[in-house]
């Protein structure tokens, strides 16, 4: 670990084999350990299928002992835009640059698709993502209720984009 906080990572296109890992990040990031009213999970039961295609892609980060700790995910949905999905990285490693390093794979990929706004959503509790999408300059669009939480939606124009401080 640095004096930041930060600890080595690689980021690495998904595989197969990292499924499980996967699935186990994305059960135990759910909110009270619950899918949300807005949600399926179906695209995590298949990432290869759901990720894995033109215009789509899907990361791990991995520590230096191989093993999965965080992943996000790119859905291009409409013309010229993509949502970010699925960031999750696991709980104890939280705040230590993973998820930064894993949103900027995301968004180099959207730049080099030549994406022009990219979108992502998450709950109002979940105020380390929210800072985190700050600071990549995401500005909040609109908050709607989900069952007993709100849902934040954030969007970047990538043509206007500035690297984080």
């Amino acid at each position: 670990m640095n004096e930041l906080g930060e600890i080595p990572i690689t980021i690495d296109s998904f595989t197969p084999d990292d499924e499980r890992a996967c699935r186990t990040l994305y059960i135990e990031g759910l909110i009270g350990g619950q899918i949300a009213d807005n949600d399926t999970g179906l695209d995590i039961d298949d990432i290869q299928q759901a990720y894995m295609v033109e215009g789509n892609h899907f990361w791990v980060a991995r520590d230096m002992q191989g093993r999965v700790v965080g992943m996000v995910g790119v859905q291009h949905y409409e013309a010229h835009s993509a949502e970010i999905r699925r960031l999750r990285v696991q709980q104890n490693l939280r705040r230590r640059g993973i998820g930064t390093r894993l949103l900027k794979a995301a968004l180099n990929f959207c730049s080099e698709k030549s994406y022009l706004k990219v979108t992502l959503d998450t709950f109002i509790e979940r105020d380390a993502a929210i800072n985190l999408f700050r600071k990549f300059h995401f500005h909040h669009e609109k908050s709607k209720k989900v069952g007993t939480k709100e849902l934040m939606y954030f969007f970047l124009d990538l043509y206007q984009t500035r690297e984080p401080k």
